[in-house]
């Protein structure tokens, strides 16, 4: 029989031995069209006034607006039409008192002018334009600079690129952009029974759930994983694979860390590195283990996730995720806004003496936990995501007001 764990660590302190942990944050520069989902790596200033000048945020007429004080719709005010300005055109005339210039949406200012006239309060004839409504200085102007002067900061580092923050860099003309490097993340699965998804099933055998499971969620911290594949549970193989991916940025295993008959990882951590946590006081994921493998300086992590996907899953968004993010550039307030509030849509008694994540469904408005061990593929399939039971609580009353972690951030 294996020798069940005898230190377990609580859960708050091994966050704060991930959190002391030293980590090496790359950069680089990257083309715009490459940016999506990527992370500033530094503050992004204006290189030029927004607007870039004074501009006609209407169709309609540039006009001095003292010229309109007097209009009405009983008695518009005539001006003379000196021009036509389309966006893109410069103004070529002055603009002197009696007369307009037409400016669509964008179009660049006359600079005499100090209003704009919607076109909807006008009506032409001949190159005399009617005007029936008065407007006030700066009336329907977008003046330079007024969204945002040049060299103030635009977009902060940790900023996630989106649709709209490559809509920003394009408007002060960004082709290149510094970006936090990809943490790259080698992700292997332990198991003498593991197969590939492509591969026959035979009796005794299982396929390989937590290659693509933990994969995925390491893209969803930005970092890039890398398939590393199956390793058996045999000291000398798993030894080999680990260190065929010393090159990566940290290593996470899944399977292969409890205390019993062949699991090893934990001998090989400790024979060419440092263990620094080895079963962790929580349900489900006890049997995780934290280390550190040899590096110049920084601090080469290696995570040994529970086999059960379940386990695997709920313990990386709790303890890995973290520090993914953190390596990615991402900033820890955005990770906190992952947590959403709900009410339990039932009573539930939780283990005592250890802290316990437990997986819900969210139906109208509603977190309902599912009763099913780590093992249940069945959970996965119903889970939307997952609360924390505190240790200290024994029972969570039907209607309490719980946060809710969602097993990914898509």
């Amino acid at each position: 029989m294996g020798q069940e764990f005898l230190n377990l660590t609580d859960p708050d302190e091994v966050k704060r031995i991930i959190k002391n942990l030293t980590i090496n944050r790359k950069t680089e520069k990257v083309h715009l069209t490459e940016t999506y989902g990527r992370i500033l790596a530094e503050n992004v200033h204006a290189t030029i006034d927004l607007p870039p000048f004074d501009r006609a945020s209407m169709d309609g007429y540039a006009v001095h607006a003292k010229d309109t004080f007097s209009a009405t719709e009983d008695h518009p005010v005539i001006l003379n039409l000196l021009e036509v300005v389309k966006a893109g055109n410069v103004p070529k005339k002055n603009l002197l008192k009696g007369n307009c210039v037409e400016v669509g949406t964008g179009a660049p200012l006359p600079s005499e002018a100090d209003a704009v006239v919607m076109v909807e309060f006008t009506n032409t004839e001949e190159d005399q334009i009617k005007i029936y409504d008065a407007v006030a200085p700066g009336e329907n102007i977008a003046s330079r600079g007024s969204d945002i002067e040049k060299g103030n900061i635009l977009l902060k580092s940790g900023t996630i690129i989106n649709p709209n923050k490559i809509g920003v860099l394009s408007a002060i003309g960004m082709s290149y952009v510094k970006v936090f490097t990809r943490p790259r993340v080698a992700v292997i699965s332990t198991g003498n029974e593991l197969i590939k998804p492509n591969e026959d099933l035979k009796y005794g055998q299982a396929y390989d759930i937590n290659s693509e499971t933990i994969s995925s969620a390491v893209k969803s911290c930005g970092c890039e994983p890398i398939h590393a594949g199956i390793a058996k549970d045999d000291y000398n193989h798993l030894k080999d694979k680990i260190s065929q991916f010393f090159d990566a940025d940290i290593i996470i295993t899944s399977g292969g860390t409890s205390a019993g008959a062949g699991d090893v990882l934990s001998e090989v951590v400790e024979d060419i590195g440092k263990v620094l946590v080895h079963g962790i006081s929580v349900k489900p994921g006890k049997p995780t283990l934290i280390g550190t493998l040899p590096d110049e300086n920084v601090d080469k992590i290696i995570f040994g996730l529970p086999g059960y996907p379940v386990a695997a899953l709920v313990v990386f968004q709790v303890f890995a995720a973290p520090l993914l993010r953190r390596m990615a550039g991402i900033k820890e307030y955005k990770q906190k806004k992952e947590v959403i509030k709900f009410r339990v849509s039932n009573r539930y008694h939780s283990a005592r003496g250890r802290s316990q994540y437990v997986l819900v469904k969210i139906r109208e408005d509603q977190a309902h936990p599912i009763l099913k061990d780590s093992g249940a593929i069945t959970a996965f399939a119903e889970a939307d995501g997952f609360f924390e039971v505190p240790k200290n609580v024994e029972i969570v009353e039907k209607g309490d007001e719980i946060g809710v972690i969602p097993l990914s951030r898509l």
